[in-house]
């Protein structure tokens, strides 16, 4: 259905959950403009219907509007996933020009000075706000991302109120999902028992409240839940995501998974990865899962959960997710939750070497 491009790992932001990996992809080893042209039309011929820009911070390659045009030649529905903080009025004029059909918005908090700091870019909370409009002005839909976490979700009210006051077509509320820095930073962001519930009351409310007007997607942490989640549609069903420098991950956090190889566009088309990549076939389907997933009246409804998970949980990606109840390592999350940091460590900011 949909191809994620990080096409690059660059950020002018900070921040301490986000899914990047800890090794983060320097400038120098990106795929170049061309070989990103070739990819979309190899995404296009194979049936792929959306093509996601995302990063670090898209806008941060020069070369973004070139590969918007390209990719919007193709066919292809295209969306911008970025912070915001580099969509200047020039930027926005280029985009449109491209065609590009969709941005997404995201904010740290609705407050300037919290959002500045969770940034770790000072003024960056106001240029979102300028971002927005520039959105709205151009007749382009807004989706506003909020990622909530233990350190802000006490301002959810505040960031459902901004984004009505910004006019979005579309929020999305989305609670930190523990991979790359966030996994790092787990015990400083993931919220308690009575945050999350305060929390899926106050969306359930606003989802009544704005219905007809304004689409709310929630998304919550699988450290609560009882049944896991079908990570990206499940491993190699839905989704192909590219890391900056080239290589076909069936997931953003796949690589965490040792022992896997990965292809790369550099050497691979598209196609052939799809279809024949033993990475993308390793936990694709049912056929790999253990018991009690075999049997599972879910199975083809949550894929046997988040592999990545499973590792950083339970240490074994073949494993059942932990999310699950009836996970033999269930219980290692209920372990995590049960006794949540009564002091939060300190966030481990995102940075690149060198920064």
């Amino acid at each position: 259905m949909g191809l994620i491009a990080e096409i690059t790992h660059r950020c002018p932001l900070q921040c301490a959950y986000c899914a990047n990996p800890l090794e983060l992809v320097s400038a120098r080893d990106e795929l170049d403009t061309a070989t990103w042209q070739r990819v979309i039309d190899e995404a296009a011929a194979i049936g792929v219907l959306q093509f996601h820009f995302s990063g670090g911070e898209p806008m941060a390659r020069k070369d973004l509007p070139e590969l918007v045009a390209h990719a919007a030649r193709a066919g292809l529905y295209t969306n911008i996933i970025t912070s915001g903080v580099l969509l200047t009025d020039a930027a926005m004029a280029q985009l449109l020009e491209a065609g590009i059909d969709h941005i997404q918005l995201s904010f740290q908090e609705a407050e300037a000075g919290a959002a500045d700091v969770f940034g770790g870019y000072k003024g960056g909370h106001a240029r979102k706000i300028e971002a927005a409009a520039r959105i709205r002005g151009s007749g382009l839909p807004l989706t506003v991302n909020f990622v909530v976490h233990r350190q802000n979700i006490a301002s959810l009210p505040a960031m459902l109120a901004l984004a009505e006051t910004l006019q979005a077509d579309r929020i999305e509320i989305a609670h930190v999902q523990y991979y790359g820095w966030a996994l790092r930073n787990r015990d400083a962001l993931l919220p308690t028992r009575d945050q999350l519930d305060t929390a899926n009351a106050l969306v359930a409310a606003a989802r009544d409240r704005l219905m007809g007007r304004i689409a709310i997607d929630y998304v919550v942490p699988d450290y609560y839940a009882e049944r896991p989640k079908a990570c990206m549609g499940g491993w190699g069903n839905r989704f192909i995501h590219l890391t900056p420098e080239g290589r076909a991950l069936p997931c953003h956090a796949a690589e965490t998974i040792p022992g896997m190889e990965f292809a790369s566009v550099r050497e691979s088309d598209l196609a052939s990865i799809w279809r024949n990549d033993p990475a993308f076939a390793r936990f694709r389907g049912t056929q790999w899962m253990p018991q009690p997933c075999q049997v599972c009246d879910r199975r083809e409804i949550d894929w046997g959960g988040c592999r990545c998970q499973a590792l950083a949980l339970a240490g074994d990606a073949a494993a059942v997710d932990p999310a699950c109840a009836k996970a033999p390592g269930h219980a290692i999350m209920q372990a995590i939750i049960a006794a949540p940091v009564d002091q939060p460590p300190p966030l481990v900011p995102r940075r690149m070497k060198g920064n």
